[in-house]
């Protein structure tokens, strides 16, 4: 017998914010970068992630149904937690049911998930640790004031961010609403302060409720980019190839372009 939650309040639009950072590094040798994909193993395992998540389904007022999470050999973690609105009007249910190994649930409205994937480049001592956290909702759940907490918890060179609102739900007198919130820019919902710190750009479809940011540091202080490296024990020549190696290399995942 399926457990069955008690809804009030409920609408039929779907909110999508699909939230995606890249922290770049310098790792000098192969150790160093096998030691700094162990350290943000370390840093960022499913654990945390799942404390991360769980904050975040508090921040929308949801209501965690189940949570399925996974570290992986050699690198990176996943998470998955399936919640619900805590104030909705009609009624709906989880149900699960058990195939071979594996477990399907049915889920009576949203989803979030987070997935990490650290890697390094094997020439040129680049090493990189990219997050990508999907916030799927229906109802009267947002996942846009959740940009701050989320961008505060990870150390960010490069942001990518996407929304979608999808559906229709009607009003009392029964006309459909394809938007039930205001927005003109995910940027509307970033701090200001942080946006200082970020080149920004916008591509928005209003006409389809779809809107994309995407955001690159402003200022690099090389210091911050070194894994157990003194800054002061590499000439100053060597500092500035190496600032330049880290600069390309955000701009080409901001790009989406290869440089050189």
């Amino acid at each position: 017998m399926a457990d069955k939650l008690k809804l009030y309040g409920f609408n039929n639009l779907t909110k999508t914010l699909s939230f995606n950072i890249y922290d770049v590094c310098y790792a000098k040798t192969q150790r160093e970068q096998r030691d700094y994909i162990k350290y943000i193993g370390e840093q960022y395992n499913s654990e945390r992630l799942t404390k991360i998540l769980t904050c975040v389904t508090e921040m929308i007022d949801a209501k965690v149904l189940n949570v399925a999470k996974q570290d992986y050999d050699p690198q990176g973690a996943s998470v998955t937690m399936l919640i619900a609105n805590k104030n909705n009007s009609r009624e709906a249910y989880v149900d699960t049911a058990e195939v071979g190994n594996s477990v399907v649930v049915h889920l009576d409205k949203s989803h979030v998930t987070v997935h990490t994937y650290p890697e390094y480049h094997p020439d040129n001592c680049i090493a990189t640790f990219r997050v990508d956290i999907d916030v799927s909702t229906c109802g009267e759940i947002t996942p846009l004031n959740t940009l701050n907490y989320l961008i505060g918890n990870f150390d960010s060179d490069i942001i990518t961010m996407d929304y979608r609102v999808r559906g229709f739900t009607r009003d009392v007198s029964g006309k459909k609403l394809f938007m039930d919130h205001h927005i003109t820019s995910i940027q509307d919902y970033i701090d200001a302060k942080t946006l200082e710190s970020y080149d920004a750009i916008d591509i928005n479809i209003y006409q389809a409720n779809l809107f994309h940011t995407k955001m690159l540091i402003k200022e690099c202080d090389l210091s911050n980019y070194l894994f157990n490296t003194d800054i002061y024990e590499i000439p100053p020549k060597t500092r500035l190839s190496i600032m330049n190696s880290l600069r390309r290399e955000m701009i080409e995942i901001f790009s989406g372009i290869n440089v050189f």
